[in-house]
């Protein structure tokens, strides 16, 4: 006789299995369901963060590598094999009895007073026009469409069209001031010598101010009407409802407002590229066109990346302190 081997019975199922395992069913998808959720949002940022990767991050880490680097004209084909310099690049830029670092601390006193007179003008041409443009009266929208034409217009169209304006014998500036006006005894240069500073600046003011309008208008919708009819009722006038009801009100916006410009201004490199070319006035030497020089005009990479990293360093420090500044007054504010 052969002997037949036992078969197992498979367990039977206890009364409350049948309900874990559907419950289990139930429990997947709701996890599958929660985790696309959490992840759909870093599935969209991820185009971005790849852009902001290889557009900002990448060009950055090769220019603070390229700093350290002697690198000039005759290692351009392989710029890793250029010369090891340190803070050789670092060191020529900050000494200010060289002249490398005479005339970077120029570039920089310029770019400091024109960031400073554009910013302060364009904050100011903006507050007083958001705040003139809150009543209501004929023909508002169109003034406000006018007053964000310098804002809409492409940057290089605009700045083409100043540096025509600015010409010494064909330019609509001295046209106006000069043959019909009769303000100056001839026509100056503007383009060159002194009068470029002044030029840069309002071409800069021009293009900016709007800016601060939008964004001052759009603070000033969120005040309640009710505090300037509150204090018209107690006998505020004009400008004690502005000093005491609108410029606390508009604190927060005019705060990310004012940093916001220093930054767009102190960088910037249109304006004076487009105007003056590849080589700017002695007087109008914003520091963004300098190092343009430093780098491709001279072909001195590893002092122009140096006097970039000093910049973006510079440009940090300035951030970080007014933010600090700005949170502690916040918070005594609200305290």
């Amino acid at each position: 006789m052969t002997a037949t081997a036992p078969t197992r019975r498979a367990p039977e199922a206890g009364p409350g299995s049948s309900g874990k395992t559907a419950a289990g069913r139930r429990l997947r998808p709701r996890a599958r369901e929660r985790l696309r959720q959490i992840g759909l949002p870093y599935l969209l940022l991820l185009p971005a963060l790849i852009a902001e990767l290889l557009i900002h991050i990448v060009p950055m880490f090769f220019g603070i590598v390229i700093s350290f680097k002697n690198l000039t004209l005759f290692f351009i084909r392989n710029w890793s094999k250029a010369p090891w310099a340190g803070f050789d690049n670092y060191r020529a830029a900050i000494k200010i009895h060289q002249p490398i670092g005479q005339a970077l601390l120029h570039s920089f006193w310029v770019t400091l007073a024109y960031t400073v007179l554009s910013v302060g003008l364009s904050w100011l041409l903006g507050t007083a026009a958001a705040i003139l443009m809150q009543d209501s009266f004929r023909g508002r929208a169109l003034m406000r469409a006018i007053f964000l034409v310098p804002y809409a217009l492409p940057a290089y169209a605009a700045l083409i069209t100043w540096t025509f304006m600015f010409q010494q014998d064909t330019g609509l500036v001295n046209h106006v001031l000069h043959d019909q006006l009769h303000v100056t005894s001839n026509k100056p240069f503007w383009l060159i010598g002194d009068n470029s500073f002044w030029a840069m600046v309002i071409v800069s003011v021009w293009k900016s101010w709007p800016f601060a309008f939008l964004a001052l208008m759009a603070g000033l919708q969120n005040i309640p009407r009710e505090l300037y009819e509150a204090a018209a009722m107690d006998g505020a006038g004009v400008w004690q409802q502005i000093r005491k009801i609108t410029m606390p009100s508009l604190r927060p916006v005019n705060q990310v407002l004012v940093l916001v410009l220093f930054l767009w201004t102190f960088n910037d490199f249109n304006t004076p590229y487009v105007m003056f070319g590849q080589s700017a006035p002695h007087q109008a030497d914003l520091i963004s066109i300098h190092i343009y020089q430093s780098s491709f005009i001279t072909w001195n990479f590893g002092s122009g990346s140096a006097m970039s990293v000093l910049l973006l360093l510079f440009l940090l420090l300035v951030t970080a302190v007014y933010l600090l500044l700005t949170s502690r007054k916040r918070g005594d504010a609200d305290a």
